[in-house]
């Protein structure tokens, strides 16, 4: 195995997910994505994807995916800045880490490496 190529989240509200997406996180919508698929779209975030799938979200049990940030007080600072309910960072092994959720529930984990 070389590495994870997307992940899929399902989620209730397809376009406000996109623009959550796009404009909180900064991910790009790839135009790849075949529409015979169904509701959702492909999301761009660095050489990896974000698959989103309409429909209903299954309950919270811990699933999450993480997403690489350079400076996670920066990203914490501007994310509560534009309204979004944003843990405290906290050290995870050598790392650090923040938690946020999508419109449809999803945990996001945002998670800063060690600095060298």
């Amino acid at each position: 195995m070389a590495a994870i190529h997307h992940v899929a989240v399902v989620v209730d509200d397809l376009e406000k997910s996109i623009g959550f997406y796009t404009g909180a996180l900064g991910f790009r919508l790839s135009a790849a994505r075949p529409g015979h698929l169904g509701p959702g779209a492909w999301l761009d975030v660095g050489e990896q994807q974000l698959h989103l799938i309409q429909g209903a979200p299954g309950p919270a049990r811990g699933q999450h995916f993480a997403v690489l940030v350079d400076d996670l007080d920066a990203e914490v600072r501007r994310l509560r800045t534009e309204g979004f309910d944003v843990s405290d960072p906290v050290p995870v092994g050598s790392a650090r880490q923040s938690f946020l959720a999508d419109p449809s529930g999803n945990a996001i984990e945002l998670h800063e490496k060690q600095q060298s």
